[in-house]
């Protein structure tokens, strides 16, 4: 079943950006890191909005941190960007969906060798079956599912971004 077609979730990009601009207002640099595929994905859909709207002198810089999310202790998850260009500067955990929060609990292990100005988060979809600490700040879509469910995001090489409840 379709829960957010393109029109909607689009909508949510945008609006997501704007709060992201609203609590990080006066920053110099915002840090979007795109958790893998579907991450990195909504993560640059993210900086593609937040751009035009930033204030001027406002970067906002893009990095991915890949993980397996099957089995995070595989090997070290691993955040593309150099460690001084995260120093002091908030980063933005970005996913397309919050299920138990592991995944997202996993994906702060590289931020811990720094210390970032702030971390939050910011997901598609946050289902409510958190068995870790994890709280999303930047919410598209927020879901009570059976644990059967199963949520397929769709937003990376689609000619119409979907999301479906299965």
């Amino acid at each position: 079943m379709k829960i957010l077609d393109d029109r909607q979730i689009r909508q949510k990009i945008r609006r997501i950006a704007i709060e992201i601009l609203e609590r990080n207002y006066g920053e110099p640099e915002i840090i979007l890191a795109g958790l893998n595929n579907n991450g990195l994905g909504f993560a640059r859909f993210l900086m593609e909005e937040l751009r035009p709207i930033a204030p001027a002198g406002m970067k906002i810089a893009l990095t991915s941190i890949r993980l397996n999310p099957a089995n995070p202790v595989e090997y070290d998850p691993h955040i593309e960007m150099s460690a001084d260009a995260l120093r002091g500067k908030p980063v933005i955990i970005v996913d397309d969906v919050a299920n138990t929060g592991r995944t997202i609990f996993y994906a702060v292990q590289p931020l811990l060798q720094v210390i970032p100005k702030k971390v939050e988060v910011a997901v598609l979809v946050d289902r409510k079956h958190k068995s870790f600490p994890i709280k999303a700040d930047y919410v598209g879509l927020s879901l009570a599912t059976t644990l059967l469910e199963d949520i397929d995001v769709q937003i990376r090489d689609v000619r119409e971004m979907a999301v479906y409840l299965n």
